[in-house]
């Protein structure tokens, strides 16, 4: 029996949608999008009017949706109202578009804002036809706008991070990324941290009067002017800690001190009396921008957990959709707002007429009603909270409470100011304030106080006495407070999302998962609730900043989202600003973002940008810097630098701090091993500590050109290939790299049988392997075999001939395009490799060293590289868990560096048992003895996990023949202790507990694990952060399963 099929985006809301519709249609998920753009590869086609080239995502998931199709009489695509879904629906009907068009299936755009019963079925009745072109395999008119901008947007960032990322990568370090809205948000973040950092405090104090009246009413006040001058606050210094004006009195503690000397009992006379009524309007329901505010300053949400639960309780149709711009509530929204304040706090809280709100964000999407509860009555809190969880009861009751605030009376007050004055003996003067509050009518503040300053000002009720002009007081105490300026204040996630909303970056819909994406990136981390830029962020932005400024602009990102509001607005062509964007405007006033990555990498001082002046040295007087390199960030002073933690604040990282870092010990020397007489020392790595026999070998002093060239990769096969037809150029090749490369092109009849047959011939004649291919007819070899070889040879002549122009030219010529071709295969990131050789190598060409001088430099410098790289190591091993560099003993070092230890011999089988710490844990080996004459294969091999490190070094033979004897547990080993407890968790109810695993310290609630991050500690973890780290886990959905094999 065929079916009306309605797909939407999630399970959760096909399955809400479906119990509204009964048997008559079957409604499935496309579980997001179904098509995207390829991970890797820019799969733009820029020649072609920057073409897509998507690929399915999800295929299991469409071949399920195409199965249902096949058997369905009409199509409902029922996506979301903004862009992604509207490109969600157009992806749909073109992967449909051969069944709709072979069976004749009609299709429909179903929209509603609210996935009501009501409203699911007036969207049915009112459901227009996909499309009313002659052409009904087109994109309805309607949607197209909307739908180029998605392209436009999705495509616009593609190429920025395609473009942007690689320099990155070249000139600070592998897996940095920059993107078109997070690369700004970044810059707000690493601002701030400049800001705090160039900031000098200074020292104020204030007092704090009790005062008496002659009715024994006690109340309090503040000094505020000494002599007519005003006595300084905060507002009075700028960042450098100076006074900026000279009409206020800086209290010190001396001034303090005699004030309170010569007042304390002192009479005040009251000198004006001011009162002003205080009127204070409800706030707008929300918007996602504020939603999100409010959900992180009153629920301590993070944005992205914030809109998930929106997200799943606007599914379920418990409220409107969730991403919006408008404040707007329809009457059915008006008229429930209404009536749930009757009900609950009665007419007297109703205004007289419904209240609207006007004003839109900057680059407000598609305008739809404003996030409210769904419905034509809302649900109560307390009636959604035993069908919902407890995180998404909390969202809708703040929802709930924030809608019909919007709609009650206005709150009423009356604000009072006293100001009573007072003299000493010598003639001063001194004026306090007292202020206060009395409350009128409640009004909205009775659902929706705003007791934080994220959106008003709290004004909380206070009371003063009833005083007039004249009227006197005594001073009973006076307490005075040293204080200091304070810096300005890190971002919080929510005040991060305002600052976006006010610069008109990004979309509202956008800022929860720009905020997580920084975050994710390890460009920023939270420190409580405050965001902290890592170095890395440091160095992305001064790079960006220096070298691409328009393109992290706020101006100019502003302008994005404007020109794609254009877009969607049918009124801007989406490839011409796309093309305007990547080749310059057509005008010539500003290049696109291609042409300034391929210019100006030149100009880019990696090293430069990645530091940090942090101070010159106290002793020395040479420069502190922090930077920012490949294996992560350090401090430096002349030549010595020490890695840091990537855990502390920029702010804190004082010349002082970096000098404890630079002054610590890298090694201690434990003794010297009686055996070989080599030092056995411990240090700290990039890994862990560890105890060495002997010092490595002190690591080459790298020009600068050496630097860029092994910043590429060398052990990448397209460089190394590459770099190898440059030796052969330069005759320092042998035999072994010749069989790497004689093949790349591919040859015919060259095989190893050929090879060899060329090798044996030059061994016996006493030539080298090139000589002897030069000599290949002598051998026998002929047909396809010699040519292949005469090509080769041709290819080695021809690069001679290019070696006084010098390394890249040489490089350049050798890669041919059939070489290119081969490299690259389907990685472009290849071909980007290839062109950054070429370019280092332009670097060994100077005014003193060039030509063959150059291409021997290149050679040279390669093989001192290689020989370090390649010579003798010392033996290492890792610190046991249990041991600390400072505690580790120079026979404990000498047992760990002994493994892995013999234990002895099984005395049935003669198999040899050995105990090795390995990747995954301490284990005991057994290993029989292999079949005589057979000298190269070991014999059968059998192991057992051991419970602990320490086992390694006691464990007997018997204990290991005990262990042998056992079943072999395959799968997990059983769980450690908790470390500690946090309470349980609100989603699961289940208690968390925070453990050590594989890869570190987590937190769990035996349903979900997440890893701690960055700035977090079993010392400084706390409740709330607990459940945090496990909500946003929680997002991602439950781990994927391993297919059975």
């Amino acid at each position: 029996m065929s079916k009306k099929l309605v797909i939407v985006e999630s399970p959760t809301k096909a399955k809400t949608i479906s119990g509204y519709l009964g048997q008559d249609y079957a409604v499935e998920a496309s579980v997001g999008h179904i098509r995207d753009l390829p991970q890797k590869g820019q799969a733009i086609d820029i020649e072609n009017n920057f073409e897509p080239k998507w690929e399915v995502k999800n295929k299991e998931q469409v071949s399920k949706l195409r199965k249902l199709l096949k058997t369905a009489d009409s199509l409902y695509l029922a996506t979301d109202l903004d862009r992604e879904g509207e490109a969600i629906s157009v992806h749909l009907f073109q992967e449909f578009w051969n069944e709709i068009n072979k069976n004749s299936i009609p299709v429909y755009r179903l929209r509603t804002p609210e996935i009501t019963k009501r409203s699911i079925q007036a969207a049915i009745n009112d459901a227009v036809p996909w499309t009313s072109n002659e052409d009904s395999s087109e994109i309805p008119e309607e949607v197209k706008p909307v739908f180029e901008a998605y392209l436009a947007r999705r495509i616009l960032d593609r190429l920025y991070g395609f473009e942007l990322s690689p320099v990155l990568w070249r000139m600070i370090s592998k897996g940095l990324s920059a993107g078109r809205v997070q690369s700004v948000a970044t810059r707000l973040v690493v601002e701030r941290e400049q800001d705090r950092m160039r900031f000098s405090s200074a020292e104020y104090w204030d007092l704090k009067g009790t005062l008496v009246t002659k009715a024994a009413e006690i109340f309090n006040s503040s000094l505020i002017e000494i002599n007519g001058k005003r006595v300084a606050t905060t507002r009075n210094f700028n960042e450098n800690g100076e006074v900026t004006t000279d009409q206020v009195v800086v209290l010190n503690r001396t001034q303090t001190e005699e004030i309170t000397k010569n007042f304390t009992g002192a009479l005040l006379q009251v000198s004006s009396v001011t009162k002003k009524p205080l009127t204070r309007r409800p706030m707008p329901p929300f918007v996602t921008s504020t939603f999100q505010q409010a959900a992180s300053s009153r629920l301590k949400m993070s944005p992205s957990i914030a809109m998930n639960a929106a997200s799943s309780l606007f599914q379920k149709g418990y409220i409107t959709y969730m991403r919006t711009d408008s404040t707007t509530l329809s009457a059915d929204a008006l008229n429930a707002s209404r009536t749930a304040i009757k009900e609950k706090f009665g007419d007297g809280y109703v205004p007289d007429a419904p209240r609207s709100y006007k004003g839109k964000v900057l680059n407000a999407q598609e305008a739809h009603e404003a996030i409210r509860p769904a419905g034509e009555r809302f649900k109560s809190p307390e009636e959604v909270a035993g069908e919902v969880s407890p995180a998404e009861a909390k969202v809708y009751e703040m929802i709930w409470q924030r809608t019909v605030a919007s709609q009650m009376n206005d709150f009423v007050g009356e604000t009072t100011q006293i100001l009573l004055k007072a003299k000493d003996g010598k003639e001063s003067e001194l004026t306090f304030s007292a202020s206060g509050t009395v409350v009128i009518h409640q009004g909205f503040r009775k659902i929706w106080h705003q007791s934080t300053n994220d959106e008003d000002t709290d004004e909380s009720e206070m009371i003063l006495p009833d005083l007039q002009e004249n009227d006197e007081a005594t001073i009973s105490e006076i307490i005075s407070t040293e204080k200091e300026t304070k810096p300005p204040n890190r971002f919080s996630e929510a005040t991060l999302i305002r600052e976006l909303e006010d610069l008109g970056i990004g979309r509202p819909s956008t800022f929860a998962s720009t905020v997580k994406t920084i975050q994710d990136r390890d460009y920023v981390w939270k420190k409580g609730s405050a965001l902290v830029p890592t170095l890395a962020a440091f160095a992305v932005t001064e790079l960006l900043k220096k070298h691409f400024p328009k393109l992290i602009d706020f101006d100019f990102t502003k302008n994005m989202e404007t020109d794609l509001d254009a877009i969607a607005e049918g009124e801007v062509n989406w490839q011409d600003m796309l093309s305007d964007f990547y080749f310059g405007s057509s005008n010539g006033e500003d290049s696109g973002i291609h042409d300034k990555v391929t210019n100006r990498l030149g100009d880019i001082d990696g090293k430069a940008i990645s530091t940090i002046s942090l101070g010159n040295h106290p002793t020395t007087g040479e420069p502190v810097d922090a930077s920012y390199g490949k294996f992560g960030p350090y401090v430096r002073t002349g030549e010595i630098t020490r890695s840091i933690p990537d855990d502390i604040p920029p702010d804190e990282l004082t010349v002082e701090k970096a000098i404890e870092f630079l002054d610590a010990p890298t090694e201690r020397h434990l003794g010297d091993d009686p055996e070989t007489g080599l030092p056995v020392i411990v240090k700290s790595g990039r890994f862990g500590p560890y105890v060495s026999l002997g010092r490595p070998p002190e690591p080459l002093k790298r020009s600068p050109e050496l630097l860029a060239l092994s910043a590429l990769g060398l052990h990448r096969k397209e460089i190394k290939v590459a770099l190898n037809y440059l030796r052969l150029a330069h005759g320092s090749i042998d035999e072994k790299t010749i069989r790497q490369i004689i093949n790349i092109p591919k040859r015919e009849g060259l095989g190893k049988g050929t090879l060899d047959k060329i090798s044996d011939f030059g061994n016996e004649s006493n030539k080298d392997f090139l000589d002897a291919l030069e000599n290949a007819a002598e051998v026998g070899i002929k047909g396809k075999a010699l040519e292949s070889v005469k090509s080769f040879l041709r290819v080695k002549k021809k690069l001679e001939k290019l070696f006084p122009e010098g390394p890249a030219v040489v490089v350049e010529a050798a890669l041919t395009t059939s070489l290119r071709k081969e490299l690259v295969a389907k990685d472009e990131n290849r071909s980007e490799n290839l062109d950054s050789l070429i370019e280092a190598l332009q670097g060994f060409s100077t005014e003193e060293i060039s030509g063959a001088d150059a291409v021997t430099n290149v050679i040279d410098q390669l093989e001192s590289l290689k020989s370090v790289e390649d010579g003798p190591k010392p033996k290492m091993a890792s610190l046991f868990q249990t041991m600390t560099p400072e505690r580790i003993t120079f026979e404990e070092a000498q047992e760990i560096l002994r493994l892995p230890r013999t234990v002895g011999v099984d005395p049935n089988d003669q198999g040899t048992i050995t105990v090795h710490n390995g990747r995954f844990g301490p284990y005991l080996r057994k290993e029989l003895p292999s079949d005589e004459g057979d000298s190269e294969n070991s014999g059968p091999v059998d192991t057992r996990s051991l419970d602990n490190e320490e086992m390694l070094l006691t464990i007997t033979l018997d204990e290991c023949l005990t262990l042998l004897s056992q079943p072999k547990k395959f799968g997990r080993r059983g769980p450690k202790p908790p470390l500690a407890q946090y309470g349980k968790d609100p989603e699961s109810g289940k208690e968390i507990t925070l453990r050590e695993g594989k890869f570190g310290l987590y937190v769990s609630d035996g349903e979900y694990n997440a890893s701690l991050r960055r700035g977090d500690s079993p010392e400084t973890l706390t409740e709330g952060r607990a459940q945090e780290l496990l909500a946003e886990r929680r997002l991602q959905g439950p781990a994927k399963k391993k297919k059975s094999r």
